[in-house]
């Protein structure tokens, strides 16, 4: 192990590195330089010469904009004041634009009405004002090869409320003015991915029911629109399909899970389903959101595509006669692939010292950016760089197996900690469960790593990236599985000397805030302290109170709801409350409809009787996650506060960091090792 106080000073820094706690060394990068000109792309496209893109803006209030960029570089924002391109179908969303001929459709945020756009004109609905609020969303447009009407998924929400009462269902409605959609697909508890065949003959679509979600059983649904007769084409029990897309000579190709890796297949009316790439590797991603697009078959039967392997993204070219090429690329993260031109194809991907971009890949490997990740302005010396790690661990059972993480040591050139001392650990839990750490430039985690702090992310079983039975090590063991996999992490780091044993600290969100909640919640917790980010403390509550995309989900995950209750009570946080000594932050939105405040309030409500040392913030206005740039700062800064209490060091004054107030903290209550 090489000691962090003998890191010599990055270039670019004068003099020597000063010594200070691990924790409290000053940074460039603070919560304003996190959500300073902060975006998150998603979604290019191509529509002729001009390339469109979404950016996600904390600075906007959040709100999703779409920007066109033309030949000549200059790029134009498309919506005006007041519209936000996103969709609630799911409550995830994705999927809420398409565009075609200098028109683009939009799911509008706040009414959830369906929208187009014509070149200089302003935003006119097609979709019925609903019978109340948000009461149809619409999501997974598809514009039909003539351009006369839309395909979409229409979620349909009734007056009472609950899960039991939303109906998803696939429309048809014109394109070009306003009209009164007509129901083309109903009946099973989920749809997606409508997609019309070239010659107006087939109509393809992917739908499953509960308790399956989109990752564990689908089925790839096909009808002959003149005759009405349906078949299944592919997908069913131990099946998940995704992605189908019609070419124009007829086939159709879609991505299925199985060989146990979610690969590429291609299916021609009349013959067997032919596999174009099989490899160890995911091409395809979990459907938390609608619209992903991880391959592009360009003219000439040339294939792009996305795929995971161990712990990294990367871009892979199947020539027409089999031959595979993976393309040497510096990017690690890859979240779309579509189209451009003859022979390239537009992506949107990042790389561990670079958030994401839009950029154009040639199949040659050619690379030129249209969309640059934004310039931090800091030394390199601040980014940390992940090590892809594995790592011993235990099953539902105690038998051994193996997990995944990264692990970002602590970056500084003009800091280092004291000499024998180790920095302290964030152990961060993603959510989902059923989704990964990703190795691309993340500013909120170098806020951890250029103070001191070492993070690692933890792809616990059930993640995925590495096959379905990896995936599937989750199936009835949430709250166990993924738990010992991240005390698994943080023991594994300090016994191989990399971090403080004595301050390990665990932290997540949705998902990631239950698997937090849950480590904490047993008397043999590693944890010093923790931070639960909107987070289940109940699981009992959450199986009576969430939305319908994820209320048969814990079937899986735990059993059967209520006959399997009593695992149910064994596994939620807020039954062991008696365990918790850990203190704790926990950071929620007022409007989380996925995971209800009342979650949170149960759980800091319990530790404030027990008088364990507990704080909360509650954000007005926010979902699931944190949007708006004012308070994505203040949870940043709130829950480092939070640990400058409890590890003992001091907080950067130059920031001017307002202290967050830990109800029942004592100066016993420290962790040492400072």
């Amino acid at each position: 192990m090489t000691s962090a106080h003998a890191a010599p000073p990055a270039p670019g820094h004068d003099g020597p590195p000063a010594v200070l706690p691990f924790g409290s060394w000053p940074t460039p990068i603070t919560s304003e330089r996190v959500v300073e000109a902060s975006v998150r792309l998603s979604g290019a496209r191509t529509d002729g010469d001009a390339v469109i893109w979404a950016e996600a803006r904390p600075t906007e209030g959040g709100r999703t904009q779409l920007v066109r960029r033309a030949p000549d570089g200059s790029t134009v924002d498309l919506l005006p004041e007041g519209f936000d391109a996103r969709t609630g179908v799911h409550e995830y969303g994705g999927g809420s634009w398409w565009v075609r001929d200098g028109v683009v459709w939009f799911a509008n945020w706040v009414d959830q009405r369906l929208y187009r756009l014509a070149p200089g004109g302003a935003p006119e609905p097609l979709t019925p004002e609903p019978a109340f609020p948000r009461a149809d969303r619409y999501a997974d447009g598809f514009l039909t090869w003539d351009g006369s009407a839309i395909l979409a998924i229409r979620e349909r929400h009734a007056p009472e409320g609950g899960a039991a009462a939303v109906r998803n269902e696939i429309v048809r409605l014109a394109a070009d003015r306003p009209s009164e959609p007509e129901v083309l697909v109903s009946g099973p508890d989920f749809v997606t991915s409508p997609r019309l065949s070239p010659d107006g003959v087939r109509l393809v679509w992917v739908q499953w029911d509960h308790p399956s979600m989109p990752w564990d059983d689908t089925v790839l649904m096909g009808r002959n629109v003149e005759t009405g007769d349906e078949a299944v084409i592919a997908g069913g029990p131990g099946e998940s399909v995704s992605e189908p897309r019609w070419q124009a000579d007829g086939s159709l190709w879609f991505l299925s899970d199985r060989t146990g890796w979610w690969n590429l297949y291609r299916w021609l009316p009349g013959h067997d389903i032919e596999p174009v790439v099989v490899l160890d590797a995911e091409i395809g991603v979990p459907g938390w959101q609608l619209g992903s697009a991880r391959y592009a078959v360009l003219p000439g039967g040339r294939v792009v595509f996305a795929r995971w392997s161990t712990g990294y993204d990367g871009l892979g070219v199947r020539e027409p006669d089999g031959e595979f090429t993976e393309l040497d690329l510096p990017f690690s993260a890859v979240s779309s692939v579509v189209p451009y031109g003859v022979g390239s194809v537009l992506v949107v991907a990042g790389t561990p010292t670079e958030e994401p971009g839009v950029h154009v890949v040639s199949v040659d490997g050619d690379l030129e950016t249209l969309r640059a990740p934004r310039e931090l302005g800091v030394d390199d010396g601040y980014v940390s760089v992940p090590e892809s790690i594995s790592f011993p661990s235990v099953d539902v059972e105690g038998a051994e197996r193996t997990a995944h993480a990264l692990y970002y040591p602590p970056a500084n050139p003009a800091a280092v900690g004291p000499e024998g001392a180790l920095p302290p650990l964030l152990v961060v839990i993603h959510g989902g469960p059923t989704a990964a750490a990703m190795p691309v430039l993340s500013v909120g985690v170098q806020y951890w790593t250029s103070r001191g702090f070492g993070v690692v992310d933890v792809n616990y079983g059930g993640s995925t990236g590495f096959g379905r039975a990896y995936r599937e090590q989750l199936k009835g063991a949430w709250g166990i599985v993924d738990v010992a996999d991240c005390l698994a992490a943080a023991r594994y780091l300090a016994t191989t000397g990399r971090v403080d044993g004595d301050r390990l600290a665990i932290r997540g969100g949705s998902a990631g805030g239950y698997t937090t909640l849950a480590a904490l919640a047993r008397a043999d917790t590693p944890f010093s302290a923790g931070a639960d980010h909107f987070g289940v403390a109940d699981l009992e509550a959450l199986a009576a109170d969430t939305h319908k995309f994820e209320s048969r989900y814990l079937d899986g995950l735990v059993g059967p709801y209520p006959a399997a209750r009593a695992v149910y009570v064994e596994r939620s946080p807020i039954r062991h409350v008696e365990l918790f000594r850990t203190p704790l932050i926990v950071l929620q939105g007022a409007e989380d409809a996925i995971v209800p405040p009342n979650q949170s309030e149960a759980i800091v409500d319990a530790l404030r009787a027990r008088h364990v040392p507990v704080a909360y913030l509650l954000f007005p206005g926010e979902q699931h996650g944190f949007r708006r740039s004012e308070n994505i700062r203040r949870a940043l800064d709130a829950e480092l506060s939070f640990y400058a209490q409890v590890f003992g060091f001091a907080l950067p004054e130059a920031e001017g960091i307002e202290p967050v107030r830990v109800e029942n903290l004592r100066r016993g209550d420290q962790a040492g090792g400072r």
